[in-house]
C-alpha cells in the first residue's frame, strides 16, 4: 500500500509539474485518509504542503432508493478552494464509477476546478459509467460476486486489501465502491 501511494504522489507530481494549484479530495471515508497520506508524499518530495479535503457524495448517489443510506459525512473544500485548481479525487475502490460520477456532481455545487484526476488505490474493472482512474495503486481484477475490501489503520485500525465472498453491491463505503 506504502510502495503504491508513493507511487502515485509522483505520478500526481509529474501530471501536474509540480505542486502548485493542486488540491486534493478524499470521498469519506477512506479516500480521506488515502489523500492524506498521498499529501504526505508530495510534500516529502516538492516542500510543499499540499491541501487536502473531503468531499461528501451521500446525496448524490443514484442507488439512495435501493440502499439504505449512511449518514451524511463531512465535507470539507480547503481554504484555497477549487476554483480554477487541479483537483484529484482519491478514492479506496473504483468499480462501477457510480461513486466518481456522484463526487464529480457533488464538487460540481461547491466550484468548477480546471481540471478533475481521479487516484484510486485499488481499480477492480466492472465499469457501468464510462469514467477511469489517472492513477492507479493497483489493478485487482475480480468477479462481480466479490468484494474488494479496504482496510487503513486511521479508520479501521489494521491495513489491509482483501478480497471476498459476498455480494459485490453491499453499498457500504470501503467495502464496495
Amino acid at each position: 500500500m506504502a510502495r503504491s501511494l508513493t507511487r502515485i504522489g509522483h505520478e500526481i507530481l509529474e501530471r501536474n509539474r509540480g505542486a502548485e494549484d493542486l488540491v486534493l479530495l478524499g470521498v469519506p471515508s477512506r479516500g480521506v485518509p488515502l489523500a492524506q497520506r498521498i499529501a504526505a508524499r508530495i510534500a516529502a518530495v516538492e516542500g510543499v504542503e499540499v491541501p487536502v479535503g473531503s468531499l461528501d457524495i451521500t446525496f448524490y448517489r443514484d442507488d439512495l432508493r435501493k440502499n439504505p443510506a449512511r449518514g451524511p459525512q463531512h465535507t470539507e473544500i480547503p481554504p484555497v478552494g477549487i476554483d480554477g485548481k487541479t483537483v484529484v479525487l482519491v478514492d479506496d475502490v473504483l468499480y462501477s464509477g457510480r461513486t466518481v460520477r456522484a463526487a464529480l456532481d457533488a464538487m460540481n455545487d461547491l466550484g468548477r476546478p480546471d481540471v478533475v484526476r481521479l487516484a484510486v488505490l485499488v481499480d477492480r474493472g466492472h465499469r457501468e459509467l464510462p469514467i477511469r482512474a489517472d492513477h492507479v495503486g493497483k489493478n485487482l481484477p475480480s468477479a462481480r460476486s466479490e468484494r474488494v475490501m479496504v482496510r487503513l489503520a486511521e479508520t479501521d485500525g489494521y491495513e489491509e486489501v482483501r478480497i471476498a465472498e459476498g455480494p459485490s453491491n453491499v453499498g457500504r463505503k470501503g467495502e464496495q465502491a
